[in-house]
């Protein structure tokens, strides 16, 4: 059996789909891995580290007529143009966004790693909480580069700066580590969830919980958060405004999957900000926690610094992909077969995972949007 891991192709995207410790890993699986030249570049994977870990370096299309392909992003048309019917294609598919139609026409069967369950099993499996994990830390880095005063208490003997203070929306796996990183760096952290229950998350970290009654909880399934009335959507602007115009960093981290990402910084409140402020928002690719965020842009808007950016992961992309191909190494453990006869690919459908995970079966759609 042969797994392919093809160089992306999606503009800015620098990670790889496997590195040479996980080709080592799918080796001892019984599997061959042949890797297109120059995939792991962006990354800082040699082609020669693939070659000394055991995989063939070798052409585009050689990688994607694999029975296994693995990769960050969707493939673009010319990609999937290149791959056979009854392959498996493994990495982010984007389902709730649309295009599966595509893959599904391709005959190819796909897990898509957005759709994996949020159970104790699949932590190892969890790329979605691995680069939001990034996504969170590098925020915060994005965050000090642009705004033009310390985080920390600073006591020097031409005066003293007093810490920042810095509001997290959305105590995520993002925004947790994002609370972990402005604690680290010396800022005053307060955070704010429509989970009630990630208040004693937050304290945790020595960060303040900001405690708003919305008269309903946004607790939803799976761990994720649920959209609220717009009842409690305006309370909640109404409640959180004073305190978000006190900060001098707002980070938001709120997505509900498949909806576009609640408005929890309106114009208002930008307004009011001191000059110089800074919002980075996470919820970027899909539409913004702020309305004026741009996406892929850094624009500056009545005083206050709206950064955009969609690619965090991308910005650590060493760490990132050895993060992700791990992921992806822990969930095609569950889809192989190894006996006499060689490797395979066997997809349970009695394994919750790989149910959940699967999209597309043999062309077939699997998935329907909630």
């Amino acid at each position: 059996m042969l797994v392919g891991v093809p160089r992306e192709r999606a503009a800015g995207e620098c990670r790889v789909a496997a590195t040479p410790e996980s080709v080592k890993k799918l080796l001892a699986l019984g599997a061959q891995v042949c890797v297109e030249a120059g995939a792991g570049e962006a990354a800082r994977y040699a082609d020669t580290a693939y070659a000394q870990a055991g995989a063939r370096v070798t052409t585009a299309a050689e990688t994607l007529a694999a029975d296994v392909v693995l990769a960050v992003r969707r493939p673009v048309a010319e990609q999937l143009a290149a791959m056979r019917p009854g392959a498996l294609l493994v990495g982010f598919a984007d389902p709730h966004a649309g295009g599966l139609d595509a893959l599904a026409q391709a005959g190819l069967s796909v897990l898509a790693v957005e759709l994996i369950p949020r159970i104790s099993r699949a932590q190892g499996m969890d790329a979605l909480s691995s680069q939001a994990n990034i996504a969170g830390y590098r925020a915060v880095l994005e965050a000090t580069s642009h705004y033009r005063r310390f985080l920390p208490l600073m006591m020097t003997s031409a005066g003293t700066a007093k810490p920042s203070r810095v509001v997290i929306l959305g105590v995520g796996v993002a925004g947790l580590q994002a609370i972990a990183t402005a604690r680290r760096l010396g800022a005053q952290v307060e955070a704010f969830d429509v989970r009630p229950e990630t208040r004693e998350q937050v304290l945790s970290l020595g960060a303040k919980f900001i405690d708003i009654d919305l008269g309903e909880s946004g607790a939803g399934a799976g761990g994720y958060a649920r959209e609220l009335s717009a009842q409690a959507q305006q309370r909640q602007q109404e409640l959180l405004g004073e305190r978000l115009k006190a900060a001098d960093i707002i980070i938001t981290t709120a997505l509900i999957p498949g909806r576009p990402a609640p408005v929890l910084v309106p114009e208002a409140v930008v307004q009011g900000m001191r000059p110089g402020s800074v919002i980075v928002d996470l919820a970027a690719a899909n539409g913004g926690n702020c309305p004026l965020t741009e996406a892929d842009r850094v624009v500056e808007k009545h005083g206050v610094t709206l950064v955009g950016i969609t690619d965090y992961p991308s910005r650590v992309a060493t760490d990132a992909s050895a993060f992700y191909a791990r992921n992806l190494l822990n969930l095609l453990e569950l889809a192989l077969r190894k006996d006499e006869a060689g490797t395979r690919i066997e997809l349970d459908l009695q394994d919750e995972i790989i149910a959940a995970a699967l999209a597309v079966q043999a062309g077939t759609l699997r998935f329907a949007k909630p």
